[in-house]
């Protein structure tokens, strides 16, 4: 895990997520993405975190899934997961090789738009810092505890994220909920 208090970090990865932003922008400029967001520890200032970089691509739901996946793999995307109840989403990874990390490695989730957790939760953890500092100290005795077992490691972090997420909501009301025509 990486602190990304180095500012030079922290502005490396700006650049590399403001470059794969674009390339998804460029590749869907028919109006296909409603909303695309840097969502993840990677999102979030002065938290430890992998270097990964989690993109949150929200496409129109008249949107053609297989044009979708077919353009992503094109553009060296790996599809990991597809599902269609009880909502869509996909979620592709980039980066990663038979001999680990690449330079920039990424998580791009696929979803229809709608008023997703992960945005309210990285806003209310960058404005209240002691819960930032809570959920790194949480991701430090899970990382110890389940190491070899990401799914453990994912399973123990869902009660704080969806606490937080809850409260978040709460306090910014409907601040990602788009309307689609």
């Amino acid at each position: 895990m990486v602190r990304f208090y180095v500012n030079i970090i922290t502005s490396f990865l700006k650049i590399i997520k403001k470059i794969e932003k674009s390339k998804l922008t460029d590749k869907f400029s028919d109006g296909t993405i409603v909303r695309i967001s840097h969502i993840g520890s990677t999102a979030i200032p002065g938290i430890i975190s992998k270097p990964t970089i989690d993109i949150l691509m929200e496409i129109s739901p008249d949107s053609d899934i297989s044009r979708i996946t077919a353009a992503l793999k094109s553009m060296d995307w790996i599809l990991m997961n597809s599902s269609d109840k009880p909502i869509f989403k996909q979620s592709y990874n980039k980066g990663y090789t038979k001999y680990g990390f690449a330079q920039k490695v990424y998580h791009l989730h696929v979803r229809y738009p709608g008023d997703w957790n992960e945005l309210y939760f990285r806003d209310y953890l960058i404005e209240h810092p002691h819960v930032a500092q809570e959920y790194v100290d949480l991701k430090k005795q899970l990382k110890e505890k389940y190491e070899h077992n990401r799914e453990a490691y994912t399973d123990g972090k869902e009660a704080f994220v969806s606490r937080y997420s809850e409260i978040a909501k709460v306090k910014y009301k409907d601040r990602y909920k788009i309307s689609v025509a």
